[in-house]
Formats: structure tokens, sequence, C-alpha cells
């Protein structure tokens, strides 16, 4: 479930309580509709959120987490820690990788 990408973001994004997909978008940031729709179908589809669709005019979507999908977030947590952690070392990394496919010397 966290192999993509989108859905540990919108898991997170969903972790203070339901919102609607508008919400989410702005919440997210950088999320297309289609790419939103698909992730949150994904998610129920799999047990993580549900979605509530109330009967009014204009109509209205929300989306929140299932209890199972509340338990990926400590894991979600945790690895965003661990990114934010070494991410540097990350970026490092790829980038003394790229030098050496364009057959840089290293320089560190």
């Amino acid at each position: 479930m966290l192999a993509n990408t989108w859905n540990a973001v919108a898991l997170w994004a969903l972790r203070h309580g339901p919102l609607r997909p508008r919400e989410l978008r702005t919440r997210i940031g950088g999320i297309s509709p289609k790419i939103l729709t698909a992730t949150l179908r994904r998610l129920e589809y799999n047990g993580l959120v549900t979605r509530h669709a109330y009967a009014e005019s204009p109509p209205r979507v929300e989306y929140a987490l299932t209890d199972l999908g509340r338990t990926l977030l400590t894991p979600i947590e945790t690895f965003g820690v661990w990114a934010h952690t070494h991410g540097d070392e990350v970026m490092a990394a790829q980038d003394r990788g790229e030098r050496a496919e364009r057959g840089e010397a290293a320089t560190s």
C-alpha cells in the first residue's frame, strides 16, 4: 500500500478528519483530479478510506480514514521522519550517481 506515493500522501492528508476532494487536493498539492480520484478509489477498495455521499444540492462527498487506514499513519510518519533525517544523504548519493553516469570524477 505504501509503494504508490499518492496512497501515503492521501492517507496522511486525511489524518485529522474527513475532507472533500477539493480540500484534499489543496492539502496535498501537485495532484491532478484524475490521479486523486484513482488514489481514493484504490484506498477505498482496500478498506483504508470510506466515501460518504451526502444527499444535498449540490451533491457533497467526503472521504475519511477507516480504522484500518489509521493503522498506517504510524508507519507513514516513521518514513517521513526517516526521509527528513536522511534526505541530504539520499540526494548526495543521487548526485554521485548522476556524476558517475556522466563520467565525471567524484569530488567527495
